[in-house]
């Protein structure tokens, strides 16, 4: 645009009459050096754009910007300090008791500045117990929060209003499940019967793969802002990372009913994240891969033998691990429908 307004001044200082011309011939030069310049960078955006939109490089931006986001939540606010971790059924009794602070619009709950609610909070020696985390869809009306003494609901009702902002949309700013579900589409629409494009879906399992071990290593928002004196001030229910493996694998695993390279592919990444993913998500984990074995008894012979070798090797994987004393708790489990007569390799293997 400022190549086009510049040979525009060019053009209307150019001149030629009986009595004198005047032709700027270093303008002139300079404006097809401009033309030259403004063609080449029109090619580059070109580019930018076309290689953006290609899925493999969407579905990595979204777990690079899940990276930044999952680090940039746990920044603690210059108020803030640490406390030991709640007993989250009494806290949800205490809100019982409270005062509760009603949602003034409806929408999705974006963001909570948990700096100021801490420093708010503590000014007024009260609990703030949050009925809602950052993703969830609040209609106007519901209770959003609970102010814990009651007597204190004066003190914070306007600092929760102004400290807790409802959008329109979801964003990834506290909002871990909602990378996760961006994935997950994506994926589904590339396995459903009008795009049918495996390739994007077994592209999405990966990506989806190492954005679980991301919320692994930053995990997300545990709900629990304390003072400096390690006083408890507000309170949400927390993102478990089990929740997460859920929604990783649900919705792929039963779009993906008929396909058994996506299915092979999600055992494969069930063998890889379990030494690397919490002990707590083992069982989870165990039991997508033995979601996918059931999901898949309509599959060919050929295919059911690849997939029933994934799924030993994820088992394998996961029995390998070792376990606290606290959970070592045997019992068998039979691998389910995939076992046709006379086959010895789906015997009854212990669950560890």
């Amino acid at each position: 645009m400022a190549t086009f307004v510049y040979i525009c001044l060019v053009f209307l200082v150019t001149h030629q009459d009986p009595q004198s011309s005047f032709i700027p011939q270093i303008s002139l030069i300079m404006s097809w050096v401009l033309v030259v310049l403004s063609f080449g960078f029109l090619v580059y955006y070109s580019h930018r754009v076309a290689s953006s939109l290609q899925n493999p490089d969407m579905i990595g931006t979204i777990v690079d910007d899940l990276y930044v986001a999952s680090g940039s939540a746990h920044v603690a606010g210059p108020g803030e300090g640490t406390g030991a971790a709640p007993d989250d059924d009494a806290i949800l009794r205490q809100a019982e008791t409270g005062a509760l602070v009603s949602c003034a619009k409806s929408g999705y709950l974006q963001h909570v500045d948990h700096g100021a609610l801490v420093a708010a909070a503590r000014a007024a020696d009260a609990l703030i117990v949050l009925r809602f985390r950052p993703g969830q869809f609040v209609l106007r009306g519901e209770s959003l929060a609970a102010i814990v003494p009651a007597d204190k609901a004066g003190a914070l009702e306007e600092a929760i209003h102004r400290r807790i902002y409802i959008g329109r949309h979801r964003t990834l700013t506290q909002d871990s499940e909602f990378g996760i579900a961006q994935v997950v589409e994506i994926a589904i629409r590339a396995l459903s019967p009008a795009v049918n494009d495996t390739f994007t879906g077994v592209a999405c399992v990966d990506w989806l793969a190492d954005a679980l071990l991301t919320l692994a290593e930053r995990p997300p928002l545990e709900g629990n802002w304390y003072d400096t004196g390690s006083r408890l001030r507000v309170w949400m229910r927390p993102v478990r990372i089990e929740r997460l493996v859920k929604l990783a694998f649900d919705q792929i695993r039963q779009a993906a009913a008929t396909t058994p390279t996506v299915l092979i592919r999600q055992l494969d990444a069930i063998r890889r994240l379990a030494p690397r993913l919490p002990e707590s998500c083992r069982q989870a984990l165990s039991d997508q891969a033995d979601a996918i074995l059931e999901i898949a008894s309509a599959l060919v012979a050929l295919d059911r033998r690849d997939l029933d070798a994934a799924w030993h090797r994820a088992h394998a994987a996961l029995e390998a691990l070792p376990r606290s004393s606290t959970s070592e708790q045997e019992h068998v489990r039979i691998a389910p429908a995939l076992r046709r007569p006379g086959d010895d390799s789906h015997s009854v293997t212990p669950d560890r």
